[in-house]
């Protein structure tokens, strides 16, 4: 390190550093009421939703006419992934997804991009295609959502006018961003009339709404100007409710009616309704509150609550205002969770340092943990970095870990006090001996995280957190270890009783000598020691077999999703019918404190990694809140076994928890792609049956199939055009009898109510009399339908999944409890080789839902491993300057995963991708040891020790940092080992950590005696002035 000696200087320049520990401990203590609270890192969702409209066109008319052009031009936008389309009759929709590894500070670029590109190709569109639609915020988080209710009698309208007010307040709480509506009904006027009637009395349907469209215009009336000013003139008259409405006079065959008079005119709720939202049974509008980016949601929560109060004091008789979603309360909750762990981590670490260490000692330690803390808080406030789940758990990992530079310090001096050093020459010799090992060790254990906080994806996004919190933590752990611990050291220590004459004296104990002889017997039986090694590494590579595999594990939240599909084509009623027993159930639960449910399309983005559902009217999701996530298993047990039973035999119906991490959807799933939809729902199918097969798949299905029921219109050409009609009248006067025409809008308030016209329910829910509908020509002369057409009974598709242009179909499930979703897909995926041998070109299969993104987000980290595997090896040789004992480290590296393995096994915890990290930071901290001890061998070598005693005696001595640093990060894992999230990742910590303490003490000694040729007796090799001395490696 050159002549310097930072902690002489540290102890020699005392107020100074007593000055900076003090400021630094504050600093700390104000940045952690500073940093933001999250109950998940965010993490950037690269998906926006593109759709279109085109009233009469059938699925495969959206698909060919409609998607396909505006999917050419998305395939041409740079960091394009895939794009996902579903048409259904009259609409299509496109979830535009960019690549994983797409920056996130592109991504608002390219939804823009996808606006204009979009944008421009709308004139190769067909004519009447109204669109596209953008929505670009789609990843907007419902942090905070509340529910509008009423009681029985209050209408829609009364509750979308009070959520106007609410939203008007809500904006002005600071840090609100944005405030969502869910569910609202906007009102309609209903025209209803009978199409008999009319034409009785010689009325056209076009009359009425030419009528109606005149006496609501809009015309200008000119001003009056004078000398002095403009005067406008307003013509009174317009359309301003109802009554209005059904007092428009109507003129027909010299005759004038009252339009109140030949049809009803009454206003409602749109009927069919397309999207419904209830709490409890009751009729809701949902509330969704966006927080600003950036802004802390601890503070948005107090500020939301004091205004919530006010306005629920306010609210109308009768209204009620209920908070589902409060994920203010939820992050207090689990940041405080994660904090009593961290507390408890913390008593582990610093009960380790006094039982250890003694009391004085561990004093030191204890000082320097809360100084090492203080510091990385005040970095990480520095750089942005919110206290959530990932940087929470990096803190407790951190723990175990940033202890070991102060421990190797202080027991350093400690050594060399006993030895008969002096205070201040035993701190200067920590920083001579020790220090740069220690940075190098530093270095090379945060290197371990690399991968997770360089890697470009989803993934390492939301887990990135890990390796930033990690190395700063270690870094400035060296730091204080380096300089503020010697100070604490000469404050502190006690007054050891000196060994004059044999430095090894202290080292002449009862343990140390049973240490010494293990040792010495490893050395001499260095073959076998290595090859015993070996084939314990061989068998935990053969027990990963053993062990489940899991990207991310279920969230400990207490939200039961209930999802209800209903056969595509089914009519809205018939889903919300299926609703409603789904309802029955969660109401009689005495486990279920509330719920809530949305029909015709998802619930709200209420957490990031929820992925809401796009509007369907066969679709439904019932959100229930149990008391606890103890009570939500026993709720999703009790919810199956009553779905399993035939409770709602005319849906499919999924219950399932959340989970952590970016949403997957069924965690089980295969694609089936190919050109021609007829092929691919017959490849669909012969998937499912293989899934079906295996025991271990629950509620296989797929995301569509069933063909809907259509009736075909085969126009007479000749007949209609000796009437003077065209297919685009009949056409249009179907849809104005039978769904409805809007003919003009009223303008209530800031709101425009449309009037619909359309036949009465007797006529147009009747599908018996479809053949005596009357066509009204342009004479006047009306025509039953049954005289122009002829009607054909048969099916069509009610939906068409494709992506990226091709048709594809998803055969999906859920597992059995207690089973991993990648070893079920690892399970299926042989089952379907004969499938996938006979594909017809064209087609093909491929695995989706957790080995899809499992397999993403290790692609990511693969193409890091190489740098982190460069970095590693690039300080490692810094400081050993050897090729020999180069290898040397390296080899000790993947020894963790027996333990890892072996603990995982034991415990019953599946392999993920938190697992992975954890295993990967296990090489880190193994060759951190093995490099200190083969530092040390370099050290006792250049001193003219002979081989065969130094390295049995820098075993001896490494031996007590090695096992308190181990034990320390070991027992640290313990609170955590208990979490969800951090639970499997803790255990193969703990696991490897144990096995590798041994490795360290007895196999890397063994391996160096092999590796450079050890011989018991053999002289010492002297040392130059520049070179270490040491034996040549064998190989050379």
């Amino acid at each position: 390190m050159g002549r310097f000696n930072l902690s002489h200087w540290a102890v020699t320049h005392q107020p100074l550093v007593l000055f900076l520990m003090i400021l630094l401990s504050f600093g700390g203590v104000l940045s952690y009421f500073n940093l933001g609270r999250a109950e998940e890192p965010d993490f950037t969702v690269k998906i926006m939703i593109v759709s279109a409209q085109w009233p009469g066109a059938t699925a495969e008319e959206m698909q060919r006419q409609v998607a396909d052009p505006i999917e050419k031009v998305l395939q041409e936008i740079p960091h394009f992934d895939k794009v996902k389309t579903y048409s259904r009759p009259g609409s299509t929709f496109m979830q535009v997804q960019f690549k994983d590894d797409t920056p996130p500070k592109d991504v608002p670029a390219l939804f823009l991009r996808v606006r204009d590109r979009v944008s421009d190709a709308r004139a190769s569109l067909p004519a009447g295609v109204i669109g596209p639609f953008f929505n670009d915020d789609f990843a907007d988080v419902s942090s905070t959502l509340y529910m509008l209710t009423g009681d029985e009698g209050v209408s829609a309208r009364t509750l979308k006018d009070e959520a106007e007010d609410i939203r008007q307040q809500l904006l002005r709480v600071p840090d609100v961003a944005k405030v969502l509506f869910f569910g609202e009904q906007d009102d309609r006027i209903y025209v209803e009339f009978s199409h008999t009637k009319l034409a009785t009395l010689g009325i056209t349907p076009d009359q009425i709404f030419a009528s109606v469209a005149r006496q609501n215009a809009v015309a200008p009336a000119g001003r009056f100007e004078s000398n002095a000013d403009q005067i406008y003139l307003r013509v009174d008259g317009a359309l301003d409710g109802e009554k209005a409405v059904a007092d428009v006079p109507i003129s027909a065959g010299g005759r004038q009616f009252r339009l109140g008079d030949i049809a009803t005119v009454h206003r409602g709720p749109p009927d069919p309704p397309t999207y419904l939202v209830r709490q409890q049974g009751v009729p809701a509008l949902g509330i969704g509150v966006v927080m600003a980016k950036g802004a802390n949601i601890l503070d948005l929560g107090e500020n939301l609550h004091s205004t919530i109060d006010h306005i629920r004091a306010d609210l109308p008789a009768g209204l009620e205002l209920i908070q589902i979603a409060d994920q203010p309360k939820i992050v207090e909750e689990s940041v405080g969770e994660f904090v009593r762990v961290f507390m408890e981590a913390l008593v582990i670490v610093l009960g380790v340092s006094f039982l250890s260490l003694g009391i004085r000692t561990g004093i030191v330690v204890a000082f320097a943990v809360p100084l090492v803390l203080a510091i990385t808080i005040m970095i990480m406030d520095f750089m942005g970095l919110s206290l959530q789940r990932v940087t929470l758990g990096a803190l407790i990992i951190a723990l175990g870990l940033l202890v070991d530079d102060a421990i190797i310090a202080v027991e350093m001096m400690v050594v060399k006090m006993e030895q008969g050093f002096d205070r201040i020459a035993a701190a200067s010799y920590a920083w001579t001996s020790t220090a740069f090992p220690m940075l190098t060790g530093t270095l090379v254990t945060a290197a371990g995280f690399m991968p997770v906080g360089l890697s470009q994806s989803s993934t390492s996004e939301y887990a990135g957190g890990i390796f930033w919190v990690v190395a700063i933590a270690l870094l400035v752990s060296w730091v204080v270890a380096v300089v503020f611990t010697p100070y604490l050291g000469v404050k502190l220590l006690p007054n050891f009783k000196a060994h004059h004459g044999d430095p090894n004296a202290v080292y002449d104990t009862r343990v140390y000598r049973a240490l010494r002889r293990v040792v010495a017997w490893c050395v001499r039986h260095r073959i076998v020691v290595v090859l015993a090694t070996l084939a314990l590494f061989a068998s935990a590579i053969f027990s990963m077999r053993f062990v489940q595999q899991q990207f991310f594990p279920t969230s400990a939240r207490p939200e039961v999703i209930i999802e209800v599909a209903t056969p595509l084509g089914s009519a809205f009623g018939t889903t919300d019918a299926a609703v409603r027993k789904i309802e029955k159930l969660v109401a009689a639960d005495d486990e279920v404190e509330t719920y809530t449910s949305y029909i015709g399309s998802g619930a709200p983005r209420w957490m990031l990694g929820f992925n809401p559902e796009l509007p369907k009217e066969s679709y439904g999701v019932v959100i229930a809140y149990a008391k606890d996530f103890h009570a939500r298993d026993r709720v999703i047990e009790r919810l199956r076994a009553e779905v399993g039973d035939g409770a709602v035999p005319e849906a499919t119906v999924r219950v399932s928890e959340l989970v952590f991490g970016p949403p997957v959807g069924y965690p089980v799933q295969f694609r089936v792609i190919g050109p021609d939809p007829i092929e691919v729902r017959h490849i669909a199918g012969a998937v499912r049956k293989v899934m079906e097969a295996n025991p271990n798949t629950r509620d296989v299905n797929l995301d569509w199939n069933e063909q809907a029921k259509s009736i075909r219109i085969e126009l007479d050409q000749d007949r209609i055009r000796a009437l003077g009609l065209t297919p685009a009248d009949i056409g249009s006067t179907l849809q104005t009898l039978l769904s409805g025409t809007t003919v003009t809008q009223v303008r209530d308030g800031i709101e425009l109510v449309d009037v619909v016209a359309r036949a009465v329910p007797e006529e147009r829910l009747d599908l018996r009399k479809l053949r005596d509908l009357t066509i009204t020509t342009r004479d006047g002369i009306a025509v039953p339908l049954s005289q122009v057409a002829k009607a054909d009974f048969g099916f069509e598709e009610p939906i068409l999944w494709r992506q990226n242009r091709d048709m594809v179909i998803t055969v999906r499930s859920d597992v059995m409890a207690g089973l991993q979703p990648p070893d079920v897909s690892a399970q299926i995926e042989p089952a379907l080789k004969p499938i996938i041998e006979a594909l017809p070109m064209g087609y093909r299969i491929e695995a989706g839902g957790s080995v899809e993104e499992s397999a993403k987000a290790n692609t990511a980290l693969a193409k890091i491993f190489p740098i982190m595997v460069a970095v590693m090896l690039l300080f490692i040789m810094i400081q050993v300057q050897s090729f020999g004992r180069l290898f040397l480290v390296i080899a000790t590296a993947p020894l963790g995963l027996i333990g890892a393995v072996y603990g995982l096994i034991l415990f019953d915890r599946p392999f993920g991708f938190v697992t992975l990290l954890g295993v990967l930071s296990l090489a880190g901290m193994i060759m951190r040891n093995t490099l200190i001890l083969v530092d040390q061998i370099k050290h006792d070598l250049d001193a003219g020790v002979a081989p065969f005693e130094a390295v049995i005696g820098s075993t001896v001595r490494r031996a007590r940092p090695v096992v308190l640093t181990a034990a320390a990060a070991i027992l640290a894992m313990i609170p955590l080992s208990q979490n969800i999230f951090w639970g499997p990742m803790a255990v193969s910590i703990m696991g490897g950590l144990t096995v590798a303490t041994l490795l360290t003490l007895f196999f890397v000694p063994a391996l160096y005696a092999l590796c450079f040729r050890v011989r018991e007796g053999a002289a010492p090799v002297a040392a130059t002035s520049n070179v270490a001395a040491e034996p040549r490696l064998a190989a050379e």
